[in-house]
């Protein structure tokens, strides 16, 4: 495994452990050359799924695609980067227990958004006007009052119980 710091191949493993999601095992590694420290994360490799694209063209699932659509919408927002993880491990999974290998863009954008008005609200309007393609002010104002409208509903269940 190559240093990210310094880019030596001198490492080793100090710590390992199954992750918090199950699903992967984390490494927490030390570089022979710098000294310094990093994690890494061994997951299975599943079966390719395939995202299908608004044109209809299929390209293979990334997460790393995922992260970087869900950062620029969290970045600067009270979002811990475990908790984009989080999200991301939620999504793959979901994803992963339908029967197909092939899933369309939008379930995924779907899934993305869905967790995010409920992580933060600001960061589920950043990721949803790309996501819907936003052309207007009046797009952003259309969504800003269904998301008081849930909050509203989400207010009054509260007091309810």
């Amino acid at each position: 495994m190559k240093c990210p710091y310094c880019g030596k191949k001198n490492t080793s493993v100090v710590d390992s452990r199954e992750a918090d999601d199950q699903t992967s095992i984390r490494r927490r590694r030390s570089c022979g050359e710098c000294g310094k420290r990093f994690t890494t994360y061994e997951r299975i490799e599943g079966i390719d799924l395939k995202v299908i694209k608004k044109d209809g063209t299929k390209e293979d699932f990334s997460r790393d695609k995922l992260r970087r659509g869900i950062v620029k919408a969290t970045w600067k927002r009270p979002i811990s980067m475990s908790a984009v993880e989080e999200l991301i491990d939620d999504v793959e999974r979901r994803l992963r227990l339908k029967d197909a290998s092939e899933v369309k863009s939008w379930e995924v954008g779907n899934l993305v958004i869905n967790r995010l008005r409920k992580l933060d609200p600001l960061s589920y309007l950043l990721f949803a006007s790309v996501y819907r393609d936003f052309e207007s002010v009046d797009d952003f104002a259309d969504e800003i009052s269904k998301l008081q409208e849930i909050e509203k509903d989400n207010q009054a269940n509260l007091q309810q119980s």
